[in-house]
């Protein structure tokens, strides 16, 4: 049986317990066993991890790019080399797989590594406003910086994450997802030996209280948020009766992908399957969670993908042969059976999955079939809501307009599809889909330095490029008077 995992936070370079003792238990979504604890950190520890995030900023600003850099690189190295305890944490604690858990810790890793190199692009420029002065601007970090971080990728949003600002000269108080915060814990262990205390500050806890005290902190100007629609919007609620604040949204997403006729089959389907993530239960916000099928190909479409989810192995998530493991949580579980529910009374066709496994092959756990619903229409909830779950939509379209009015007809914008073999097809589609991030001929990968984030409900900011480095820091512009008189 493995090991009980006592999480603590990390505040002021302290490995501690919240102020009034209180804790929050975590469950094992495969079994719905109790495999640890953390904190339940409230506003006297959000409170307490700002004041030491606010006495460290002057100092770490005040380090040069290259050294700040150099710490990072000390995290991700010391991340990669907890990588197995930090792998096993997590496939308990969120019921994802092996395999991909690894990518995701290697990504963090290198997120630190990316942003620790681009730290010495912080430029600023200078304008020949008047021929005898000098007009010039620097960037400068905001001091305190708060983040909050998902349940879907926990390790990854909070060390990965965390490059960009710590590379800009900001401080960190970091909020993990109740859901899944053990992992966040051992960064904290690593941060308390390769960063300077204060640096960065871990606050476990529930969202509606350390969360909600993290976001109303006015030491904290800047935050990060990812998560849903409405948690955003009340994160945004919550800032503006604060302060004024700058904010990054990365929220929910029903993201579409367009095949054309004359795709290539044999590649676009399974990666239509890949592209629903079903190797994270679904649990991904850019999950293509919709596929568009012209309705030449439509029929053969559906079949040949209900034939490839129905052989995808849901398993223990340890082990790598395991396609999927069960849903993040029981309250995850209930909404993906809610929304299978909702489809079938709507009137879309279930082709493949579409059941609970618990009690059949698992005696307990959040497990749920990979499923696929077929002729599925916009007035039905299953084509307009996010689930964030193993289910994926399949749509006829008739017309390359028919089909963006599909792709268009949701509140989100975050990542979209297109496979066809014609150039100018895929860029005229391209050039009319509503979404930040788009791929042609591919799926669901992030290439360093390309900007991630979404339109209209998706969100307000990007990541995972330079222009994210950019938005931790605030532009000031001097000017200097060369002939006073």
């Amino acid at each position: 049986m493995a090991e009980f995992f006592h999480g603590r936070m990390l505040i002021d370079g302290k490995l501690t317990e919240a102020v009034d003792g209180e804790h929050l238990e975590s469950v094992n979504p495969a079994t719905e066993e109790v495999i640890g604890r953390v904190p339940a950190g409230k506003a006297a520890d959000v409170a307490a991890a700002a004041d030491a995030a606010d006495r460290a900023a002057p100092a770490w600003a005040a380090l040069s790019a290259q050294e700040r850099g150099s710490l990072l690189k000390e995290v991700a190295s010391a991340l990669r080399a907890e990588s197995d305890r930090i792998v096993d944490l997590e496939i308990r604690d969120s019921g994802n797989t092996i395999r991909k858990l690894k990518l995701d810790i290697a990504a963090a890793a290198e997120s630190l590594e990316y942003y620790a190199a681009l730290a010495g692009e912080l430029k600023g420029e200078t304008v020949p406003a008047t021929a005898h002065g000098l007009h010039f601007s620097m960037r400068e970090p905001f001091g305190v910086v708060g983040r909050i971080v998902p349940f879907n990728h926990p390790i990854f949003f909070a060390a990965g994450k965390m490059a960009a600002p710590l590379a800009a000269g900001n401080t960190m108080v970091i909020k993990p997802s109740e859901q899944s915060p053990l992992s966040a814990c051992v960064l904290g262990e690593i941060c308390q030996q390769v960063l300077p205390p204060g640096v960065v500050n871990i606050v476990t806890g529930l969202g509606s209280t350390a969360g909600e005290a993290l976001v109303r902190e006015p030491r904290i100007r800047r935050i990060a948020f990812t998560g849903s629609v409405p948690t955003g919007l009340a994160v945004q609620r919550a800032a503006a009766e604060v302060a004024v604040k700058s904010l990054t949204l990365e929220l929910g997403g029903k993201n579409p992908m367009i095949v054309f006729p004359d795709a290539d089959l044999d590649a676009a389907l399974p990666a239509a399957v890949r592209g629903m993530n079903f190797n994270w239960a679904g649990q991904s916000c850019g999950s293509q969670s919709r596929l568009l099928l012209h309705e030449s190909i439509y029929d053969e479409g559906v079949a040949r993908v209900a034939e490839i989810v129905s052989g995808l192995k849901v398993g223990d998530p340890r082990d790598p042969a395991s396609d999927m493991g069960p849903v993040n949580s029981k309250a995850q579980y209930e909404k993906v059976l809610r929304y299978i529910d909702h489809a079938e009374q709507d009137g879309a066709r279930l082709v493949a999955g579409g059941h609970s496994l618990r009690g059949e092959a698992f005696p307990s756990g959040y497990w749920v079939e990979p499923t696929v619903f077929a002729d599925v229409t916009p007035e039905m909830r299953l084509f307009r809501e996010e689930v964030f779950g193993p289910i994926l939509s399949i749509v006829r379209w008739s017309t390359p307009d028919e089909a963006v009015a599909l792709a268009n007809d949701v509140e989100y914008g975050l990542t979209a599809s297109v496979w066809t073999r014609d150039l100018a097809t895929a860029l005229d589609t391209v050039r009319r889909i509503e979404a930040g991030y788009i791929w042609v001929n591919g799926v669901s990968i992030h290439f360093p330095g390309t900007s991630f984030g979404g339109f209209k409900n998706s969100g307000i900011g990007r990541e995972e490029g330079i222009e994210e480095l950019y938005s931790y820091t605030q532009p000031k512009f001097v000017h200097v008077n060369a002939m006073p008189r």
